[in-house]
């Protein structure tokens, strides 16, 4: 029998991603025992997420953009940070949260920002603009608030390698109907634009912050949770890299190597500040 101080915990922890019961486990309403071994990892993020399962086409596209972001290398703070704590005496679920705390709005975060960047272009676009000035008065706006625009540039590739086969992936999707190609035609919008601006200098393409938000926006997915999807993404490298520098034997492993330190520190400075517990 159950009491109204009974009916208000159900209530306060009440959720439609999943259901618990002694010796039964739903999620999204199916049994887990019918989702193990028929639905992939892509598949079951979708399906928490959105509450549905997505079409082939959806599930593919989803995970090509998924795999383009899962690492970018050990200078990437992300990977850097947590390669450092797996060499503080943390655990694994440590050097991750290390990791995935260093994504923010500046290293991680254009995504989400790119994806309420083209969804405003495609609304001015729905209201009749075209679509180059509807990218251009978006684009006034947004260079306004910073001289970076979310998604486009790179500090380190002229090109993005990534950027070319999301968006043919894009490409097949919109000519299969399986998205609208909306956003990723907002995208190609700016991407003009800044070419007009830029003529004779070095361009200035869509990066992988810019490829996969067109991606995560044709499929539904709200602004934020591009964000999200990316930390899942990058979690894999993350979790790579830190579980690789726990075999290489280092002790509180600092940003730059010994040899490098400052001349002004002595040899016996140098390692009391590579060992030091602080």
């Amino acid at each position: 029998m159950t009491t109204p101080a009974h009916d208000e915990a159900a209530q306060w922890w009440a959720t439609a991603v999943s259901h618990i019961e002694p010796g039964s486990i739903e999620l999204r309403d199916r049994p887990v025992q019918e989702l193990i071994g028929s639905v992939g990892l892509v598949d079951m993020a979708w399906l928490l997420l959105r509450g549905d399962l997505p079409s082939s086409g959806q599930s593919a596209l989803l995970e090509a953009a998924l795999v383009a972001g899962v690492d970018h290398g050990p200078q990437a703070p992300s990977i850097a940070a947590a390669r450092m704590a797996a060499t503080c005496g943390v655990g694994l679920n440590n050097a991750i949260a290390t990791g995935v705390n260093m994504l923010g709005d500046v290293h991680g975060g254009a995504g989400q920002q790119c994806v309420e960047m083209l969804g405003e272009v495609r609304a001015r676009h729905g209201a009749g603009q075209e679509w180059d000035d509807a990218a251009r008065e978006v684009m006034a706006v947004w260079q306004n608030r910073s001289r970076y625009l979310p998604g486009f540039g790179h500090r380190f590739h002229p090109l993005d390698p990534r950027r070319d086969p999301l968006l043919g992936l894009t490409e097949q999707a919109v000519a299969a109907g399986v998205v609208s190609g909306e956003y990723l035609n907002a995208a190609l919008a700016i991407e003009r634009v800044l070419h007009k601006r830029r003529a004779g200098a070095r361009p200035v393409p869509m990066n992988i912050d810019g490829a996969t938000a067109v991606i995560y926006a044709e499929l539904g997915f709200p602004a934020p949770l591009a964000r999200g999807l990316f930390v899942l993404s990058r979690s894999i490298g993350i979790l790579a890299h830190a579980w690789e520098e726990t075999g290489q034997g280092r002790r509180n492993k600092g940003p730059l190597p010994r040899s490098v330190l400052p001349a002004r520190l002595t040899p016996t400075d140098s390692a009391r500040v590579n060992e030091s517990s602080s």
